[in-house]
């Protein structure tokens, strides 16, 4: 797909200077929507949509039933103001489930801008056939959007399955990895880049960090994908700094605000702004939510990031942060709760590969002992004996976060810890970063792999092809669970059928 100039030239601009008062005065000239327009965290009854203008100007959406937007409504939404760089993102409520919307977004000032159409499907009340893609990581070690590829193409690709959303991992953007121009790599040869001034440095204001999504969505294939893929969007590491965790203070010279903290507040709030599910509106503060999706399906979004302890041996006796006391008493209520068939547990770390942040330093869930859970194990453990004792079945456990993809069996018969029923969990990714891996697995928890699939060596550039995404499909008449592991031409590497368990 090649890139179109005016519209990289558009979205590009990024950062744009309001006329008058925030939200009272508008420009006289035409207002632009300028970085496409998504909708997200769709569930039966209810969505969200988003845009950005490039001034302040009042956001208005039209929403029907038909392409065509004949008997549509029009909903005045919120005022696009520079307090949130113009972006802006209204919750629908009371729609019918099982129902196609197609959706137009405009802004208005003086004059009104060009509209830009979306659509998304609400979930089902009855049971009906599923299908949703997972993966992470966008722009990571320098690989952004290269035009003689076509950019992130990865998108076109899982287009085609016309999935009903797309659950982003995270690491949706790499605020810490700078884009240059041109990258050479070791036989010679030279990735080009799209950049911009945005994302010529590490982000550390407010702004840079709203520069890290404005780079993404520069992407046609990117944005062409959310226009008609609804998102659900969680966030990792590098939505703030390279294996954060709270209270951390960096010794790294590219920095010049140390503190994560305020790294993080202000890379929350640019979340907030950039992503188009609930997170950010009125009493939606938590990253961590449940979306559910019709009788077959509950979605369990975790925040394994706000509430992480400081990255080190991670062997403590008495257990260590993961989920934090309320996320983790949160989830095992709701899964106790939850009618559904399947309980998908989106998670930002996987659970049994040991990830590392230096010599006897653990950035992750596991660590290399075997033994019984210590340290943020516990809290993994926790939850899998909470779900075995209150006999909640047809867990699934979706990741990426490593760079490669997998897929990987749990179960009591070959772990330390015993107190779980067997379960599968999931890997995939990048989406277009460098490639790593394969990771070595703890077996605390019993892991056995399945499937990998890694790259022939560490860092290996998009254009090799080992960038992956997942797709999972729940058929409607058997309830049977299929996850298939796919690759950036969209070829089925892996797949398992998973029955349901009564």
């Amino acid at each position: 797909m090649q890139m179109n100039r005016r519209r990289l030239l558009a979205a590009g601009a990024g950062g744009a200077v309001a006329l008058g008062a925030p939200g009272i005065s508008f420009a006289a000239s035409r207002p632009q929507l300028t970085h496409g327009v998504q909708s997200g965290d769709v569930s039966d009854r209810g969505a969200v949509v988003w845009t950005r203008a490039d001034r302040a100007s009042q956001m208005r959406v039209e929403l029907a039933t038909r392409p065509d937007f004949k008997r549509a409504r029009t909903i005045t939404g919120p005022a696009l103001t520079e307090a949130s760089d113009f972006t802006g993102k209204l919750r629908l409520q009371g729609l019918t489930p099982g129902t196609t919307y197609h959706y137009r977004i405009s802004a208005h000032g003086d004059q009104c801008s060009a509209p830009l159409a979306g659509s998304f499907t609400t979930a089902p009340a009855e049971p009906r056939d599923i299908r949703f893609q997972w993966s992470g990581d966008l722009a990571g070690q320098g690989w952004g959007i290269n035009p003689d590829l076509g950019g992130y193409r990865i998108f076109d690709t899982m287009a085609a399955s016309e999935p009903d959303f797309f659950l982003c991992s995270g690491d949706y953007i790499y605020a810490d990895n700078p884009i240059a121009a041109e990258v050479v790599q070791p036989d010679g040869t030279v990735w080009r880049n799209v950049t911009t001034e945005g994302k010529s440095k590490v982000a550390e204001t407010l702004q840079e960090f709203r520069a890290q999504f404005q780079y993404n969505l520069i992407d046609d294939n990117l944005r062409d994908y959310l226009a008609k893929v609804p998102m659900v969007n969680q966030w990792d590491d590098h939505e703030v700094v390279n294996n954060w965790y709270p209270g951390e203070i960096l010794d790294l010279p590219q920095y010049t605000e140390k503190n994560v903290d305020v790294l993080a507040a202000r890379a929350r709030q640019a979340f907030a702004e950039y992503t188009p599910g609930a997170v950010g509106l009125p009493g939606s503060d938590r990253i961590y939510r449940k979306i559910a999706y019709g009788p077959l399906m509950d979605l369990f979004v975790l925040d394994m990031r706000t509430y992480k302890d400081a990255n080190g041996p991670n062997n403590a006796p008495e257990g260590g942060r993961l989920l934090g006391d309320e996320q983790r008493a949160w989830l095992k209520a709701e899964l106790s709760a939850s009618t559904a068939t399947w309980k998908i547990i989106a998670a930002d770390l996987p659970i049994g590969l040991i990830i590392g942040d230096g010599t006897n330093i653990y950035e992750g869930i596991a660590q290399r002992d075997n033994g019984a859970p210590l340290g943020r194990e516990s809290d993994i453990a926790d939850v899998l004996a909470h779900c075995r004792a209150g006999g909640i079945r047809n867990l699934v456990w979706l990741t990426a976060d490593v760079h490669y993809t997998a897929a990987h069996h749990y179960s009591p018969d070959r772990a330390t810890f015993q107190d779980f029923d067997p379960f599968w969990e999931f890997v995939s990714g990048p989406l277009n970063a460098g490639s790593f891996g394969p990771g070595r697995l703890d077996n605390t928890f019993g892991p056995q792999v399945v499937f990998q699939k890694p790259p022939p060596a560490a860092n290996t550039n998009p254009a090799v092809g080992y960038q992956f995404f997942g797709e999972v499909v729940i058929d409607a008449e058997t309830e049977v669970c299929e996850v298939t592991l796919k690759d950036l031409d969209g070829n089925s590497l892996f797949t398992q059928a998973i029955d349901p368990v009564a």
